[in-house]
């Protein structure tokens, strides 16, 4: 069998065709929707494609119409499908959401995904070789709650050994897929396995029942190399283990720590802050997706650890201010640009629609 090529990230979960409504109102009413695609692995591949990484999306969907169009929608990016499998007697997934944000009580989602071909995947169905031959695989809890095969399919991928990349690893809880209430225990168990794990501090206590901030949340998950806390429109804490610096400064050489001017506390053990932007938001869908795929990106590039976050805030931007799940990146240097600058102008600057193609200075986009 031909090797595959390596590539920067390999993404491997269910991506759906996505409708979304004509106009607001209760999913009863909306005359028409369009077609868009989303899944969170699948987002974080398309950011990352588009904004210049080498990336291989890895999944099953439907011998379908809706199939095609996933596989052609995120090819489209820039992104490696030539893994990505037909299942002949299993569907494509496809959900249908309401305009308003996921916040609010009217909000209403319906998926079809039950049964569908993503959720049949398996060690013996998926090309494992594809799927390691990435310096970073990034996987999420919401593959681990389709189906017994699939959550087989990710313990074999995060189990320790040779072959393993580094493997990032976003909790994405979704209380409503688990078959049991072994979900969260499951969790945290992949959790602990990764290297880099991306958890809301709201997802956190609704799963684990943790409360007390970042800091609290490390303390139940000491082992990864970098954990990051997103804490919604407060910001993001992220921490770096000292004892498991040197396999990741192995794959990324650049330090790890950077910058650490913004730490919780000042000593360099503590996590190292970064507050969220200010953001006219359209739409929260997709947004942690977004937020995943910009860290990865200067994670990739070696950036500190500041710019890091401050990158995963500029792409979660991105995605609050369109109506889909995905959204263009910013491009490399007005990202750059952005993260690079003072705290004090950080705190200033307030982005709205169309902010990403607009490519303002950094004074131009600061809160009147």
């Amino acid at each position: 069998m031909h090797a595959p090529d390596a590539v920067d990230v390999v993404a491997l979960g269910e991506s759906m065709v996505t409708f979304l409504p004509s106009r607001p109102g209760r999913l009863a009413d909306v005359p028409s929707f369009d077609r868009a695609i989303g899944g969170a692995e699948s987002n974080v591949a398309c950011g990352l494609a588009a904004a210049g990484h080498a990336v291989r999306w890895v999944s099953r969907v439907g011998a379908d119409g809706f199939g095609d169009h996933l596989v052609e929608t995120v090819g489209g990016y820039g992104v490696d499908v030539s893994s990505v499998g037909r299942d002949p007697s299993r569907p494509t997934g496809v959900y249908f959401r309401t305009a308003g944000d996921r916040a609010t009580a009217a909000h209403e989602v319906a998926y079809y995904r039950a049964g569908s071909a993503a959720s049949a995947m398996s060690v013996e169905n998926v090309d494992l070789a594809a799927v390691r031959a990435g310096r970073v695989l990034h996987l999420s809890g919401i593959t681990a709650a389709l189906s017994d095969t699939c959550l087989e399919l990710v313990r074999e991928l995060t189990a320790s050994g040779a072959e393993r990349p580094l493997v990032s690893f976003d909790v994405n809880h979704r209380a409503g897929l688990w078959r049991d209430a072994d979900g969260p225990r499951v969790l945290l168990e992949l959790a602990r396995q990764a290297d880099i794990v991306f958890v809301g501090e709201d997802e956190a206590e609704e799963a684990w029942g943790v409360v007390g901030g970042p800091a609290a949340v490390r303390a139940v998950l000491p082992e990864p190399g970098v954990l990051v806390v997103k804490q919604g429109a407060v910001g993001a804490t992220a921490f770096v283990s000292a004892a498991s610096s040197g396999e990741l400064v192995a794959q990324f050489p650049a330090p790890l720590g950077g910058s650490r001017a913004a730490s919780v506390d000042g000593s360099p053990s503590a996590g190292t802050f970064v507050p969220a932007l200010s953001v006219d938001v359209v739409a929260t869908t997709g947004a942690g997706d977004a937020f995943a795929a910009g860290f990865l990106s200067a994670t990739l590039r070696d950036l500190p650890l500041r710019d890091r976050l401050r990158h995963g805030h500029l792409w979660a931007a991105a995605a609050l201010t369109v109506p889909g799940d995905l959204a263009a990146p910013p491009s490399r240097p007005h990202a750059d640009r952005l993260a690079a600058v003072a705290d004090d102008t950080w705190g200033t600057l307030r982005l709205g629609p169309g902010w990403t193609q607009a490519d303002p200075a950094p004074e131009e986009v600061r809160t009147p």
